[in-house]
Protein backbone atom coordinates (compact mmCIF):
# COMPACT_ATOMS: atom_id res chain seq x y z
CA UNK A 1 0.00 0.00 0.00
CA UNK A 2 1.49 3.04 -0.82
CA UNK A 3 1.41 6.44 1.53
CA UNK A 4 2.11 9.47 0.93
CA UNK A 5 2.84 11.74 3.59
CA UNK A 6 0.88 15.13 3.15
CA UNK A 7 2.13 17.26 6.80
CA UNK A 8 2.15 16.12 10.21
CA UNK A 9 -1.85 15.75 10.63
CA UNK A 10 -2.72 14.50 6.91
CA UNK A 11 -1.47 11.66 4.57
CA UNK A 12 -2.75 10.11 1.74
CA UNK A 13 -3.14 6.22 1.39
CA UNK A 14 -3.58 4.20 -1.17
CA UNK A 15 -7.29 2.45 -0.61
CA UNK A 16 -7.99 -0.87 -0.12
CA UNK A 17 -10.54 -2.98 0.41
CA UNK A 18 -11.07 -3.11 3.71
CA UNK A 19 -11.60 1.02 3.34
CA UNK A 20 -14.72 0.29 1.55
CA UNK A 21 -16.67 0.68 4.92
CA UNK A 22 -15.27 4.05 6.22
CA UNK A 23 -15.27 5.20 1.96
CA UNK A 24 -19.11 4.21 2.01
CA UNK A 25 -19.73 5.67 5.38
CA UNK A 26 -18.11 9.20 4.36
CA UNK A 27 -20.20 9.11 1.19
CA UNK A 28 -23.53 8.43 3.09
CA UNK A 29 -22.82 11.59 5.66
CA UNK A 30 -22.21 13.85 3.20
CA UNK A 31 -24.56 12.51 0.49
CA UNK A 32 -26.62 15.84 -0.17
CA UNK A 33 -23.22 17.79 -0.23
CA UNK A 34 -21.86 15.70 -2.68
CA UNK A 35 -24.61 14.84 -5.14
CA UNK A 36 -24.88 18.69 -6.02
CA UNK A 37 -21.81 18.07 -8.57
CA UNK A 38 -20.85 14.28 -8.62
CA UNK A 39 -23.33 11.94 -10.53
CA UNK A 40 -21.66 8.84 -9.21
CA UNK A 41 -22.85 9.19 -5.67
CA UNK A 42 -26.45 8.78 -6.76
CA UNK A 43 -24.91 5.23 -7.88
CA UNK A 44 -22.71 4.43 -4.32
CA UNK A 45 -25.92 3.40 -2.62
CA UNK A 46 -24.53 0.20 -0.23
CA UNK A 47 -20.98 -0.62 0.81
CA UNK A 48 -20.10 -2.90 -1.51
CA UNK A 49 -20.25 -0.11 -4.28
CA UNK A 50 -17.31 1.53 -2.05
CA UNK A 51 -15.74 -1.70 -2.59
CA UNK A 52 -16.18 -2.32 -6.24
CA UNK A 53 -14.75 1.09 -6.72
CA UNK A 54 -11.46 0.34 -4.54
CA UNK A 55 -11.08 -3.05 -6.44
CA UNK A 56 -11.67 -1.23 -9.47
CA UNK A 57 -8.52 1.53 -8.49
CA UNK A 58 -6.56 -1.34 -7.28
CA UNK A 59 -6.36 -2.62 -10.90
CA UNK A 60 -6.38 0.35 -12.74
CA UNK A 61 -3.16 1.42 -10.30
CA UNK A 62 -1.41 -2.21 -11.37
CA UNK A 63 -1.77 -1.48 -14.94
CA UNK A 64 -0.63 2.12 -14.23
CA UNK A 65 -4.03 3.92 -15.36
CA UNK A 66 -5.07 5.51 -11.74
CA UNK A 67 -4.33 5.05 -8.66
CA UNK A 68 -7.15 6.38 -5.23
CA UNK A 69 -5.89 7.77 -2.17
CA UNK A 70 -7.95 7.85 1.14
CA UNK A 71 -7.30 11.31 2.73
CA UNK A 72 -6.45 10.57 6.15
CA UNK A 73 -6.53 12.54 9.21
CA UNK A 74 -4.64 10.44 11.78
CA UNK A 75 -7.31 8.00 11.34
CA UNK A 76 -10.16 9.46 10.10
CA UNK A 77 -10.70 9.04 6.36
CA UNK A 78 -11.68 12.39 5.46
CA UNK A 79 -12.31 11.51 1.35
CA UNK A 80 -10.84 10.20 -1.50
CA UNK A 81 -8.66 11.85 -4.05
CA UNK A 82 -7.08 9.99 -7.06
CA UNK A 83 -5.08 10.30 -10.52
CA UNK A 84 -7.36 9.15 -13.60
CA UNK A 85 -7.20 9.04 -17.03
CA UNK A 86 -3.20 8.72 -16.90
CA UNK A 87 -2.00 9.30 -20.30
CA UNK A 88 1.51 7.48 -21.00
CA UNK A 89 2.18 9.13 -23.97
CA UNK A 90 1.79 12.65 -23.03
CA UNK A 91 2.35 12.04 -19.63
CA UNK A 92 -0.52 13.41 -18.30
CA UNK A 93 -3.50 12.53 -15.56
CA UNK A 94 -6.51 14.09 -13.90
CA UNK A 95 -6.80 14.99 -10.83
CA UNK A 96 -10.20 14.17 -8.98
CA UNK A 97 -11.46 14.52 -5.33
CA UNK A 98 -13.92 14.99 -2.77
CA UNK A 99 -14.21 15.56 0.98
CA UNK A 100 -16.74 14.60 3.74
CA UNK A 101 -18.87 17.27 4.79
CA UNK A 102 -17.33 17.86 8.43
CA UNK A 103 -13.76 18.26 6.97
CA UNK A 104 -14.36 21.05 4.22
CA UNK A 105 -12.60 24.37 4.68
CA UNK A 106 -9.73 22.98 6.70
CA UNK A 107 -7.41 22.63 3.21
CA UNK A 108 -7.24 19.17 3.73
CA UNK A 109 -8.18 19.05 -0.29
CA UNK A 110 -5.69 21.42 -1.16
CA UNK A 111 -3.14 20.24 1.10
CA UNK A 112 -3.52 16.85 -0.45
CA UNK A 113 -3.41 17.98 -3.96
CA UNK A 114 0.27 19.29 -3.50
CA UNK A 115 0.96 16.16 -1.98
CA UNK A 116 0.13 14.30 -5.33
CA UNK A 117 0.90 16.64 -8.06
CA UNK A 118 4.68 16.57 -5.85
CA UNK A 119 3.76 13.15 -6.38
CA UNK A 120 2.95 13.22 -10.10
CA UNK A 121 5.57 14.79 -11.29
CA UNK A 122 8.70 13.52 -9.41
CA UNK A 123 8.25 10.09 -8.77
CA UNK A 124 5.81 9.30 -11.80
CA UNK A 125 7.54 11.99 -14.30
CA UNK A 126 4.37 13.45 -15.46
CA UNK A 127 4.29 16.55 -17.40
CA UNK A 128 0.97 18.02 -16.97
CA UNK A 129 -2.37 17.30 -14.31
CA UNK A 130 -5.33 18.45 -15.27
CA UNK A 131 -8.42 19.28 -12.85
CA UNK A 132 -11.82 19.16 -14.02
CA UNK A 133 -14.99 20.61 -12.41
CA UNK A 134 -18.70 21.56 -13.58
CA UNK A 135 -18.80 25.05 -14.26
CA UNK A 136 -21.40 25.77 -11.12
CA UNK A 137 -19.11 24.09 -8.76
CA UNK A 138 -17.61 27.05 -7.44
CA UNK A 139 -16.00 25.55 -4.08
CA UNK A 140 -13.72 23.19 -6.55
CA UNK A 141 -12.95 25.86 -8.64
CA UNK A 142 -11.02 27.06 -5.68
CA UNK A 143 -8.38 24.54 -5.14
CA UNK A 144 -6.39 24.91 -8.66
CA UNK A 145 -6.74 28.22 -8.50
CA UNK A 146 -4.71 28.10 -5.00
CA UNK A 147 -2.61 26.06 -6.50
CA UNK A 148 -1.53 27.87 -9.32
CA UNK A 149 -3.32 26.06 -12.40
CA UNK A 150 -4.21 27.79 -15.42
CA UNK A 151 -7.46 27.60 -16.93
CA UNK A 152 -7.37 26.14 -20.29
CA UNK A 153 -11.23 26.17 -21.30
CA UNK A 154 -14.78 25.07 -20.83
CA UNK A 155 -15.84 22.14 -22.42
CA UNK A 156 -19.64 22.54 -23.22
CA UNK A 157 -22.23 19.88 -22.39
CA UNK A 158 -19.51 17.61 -21.92
CA UNK A 159 -20.99 16.22 -18.82
CA UNK A 160 -24.30 14.76 -17.64
CA UNK A 161 -25.52 15.65 -14.19
CA UNK A 162 -28.81 14.66 -13.11
CA UNK A 163 -29.75 14.24 -16.38
CA UNK A 164 -28.74 17.24 -17.31
CA UNK A 165 -25.55 18.46 -19.46
CA UNK A 166 -23.30 20.74 -17.89
CA UNK A 167 -19.76 22.70 -19.06
CA UNK A 168 -17.04 21.84 -17.33
CA UNK A 169 -13.80 23.74 -16.56
CA UNK A 170 -10.36 22.57 -17.78
CA UNK A 171 -7.26 23.75 -15.26
CA UNK A 172 -3.99 22.68 -16.52
CA UNK A 173 -0.60 23.19 -14.46
CA UNK A 174 2.72 21.76 -17.00
CA UNK A 175 5.30 20.32 -14.49
CA UNK A 176 7.73 23.86 -15.89
CA UNK A 177 5.10 26.04 -14.14
CA UNK A 178 4.95 23.71 -10.62
CA UNK A 179 6.71 25.90 -7.61
CA UNK A 180 6.38 23.09 -5.57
Amino acid sequence: MLELKVNEALCLRQLQPEHAPLVFRQIHTSRKTLRRFLPWVDYNTHEEHSLRFIQLMQRKADDQDAIAFGMWRGEELCGVIDLHNWDHNLQKAEIGYWIGDSFQGKGIVSNSCRALIRFAFKQLRLNKIEIRFVLQNERSAYIPIRLGFSREGILRHSAKLHGQYVDTVVMGMLKGDWKG
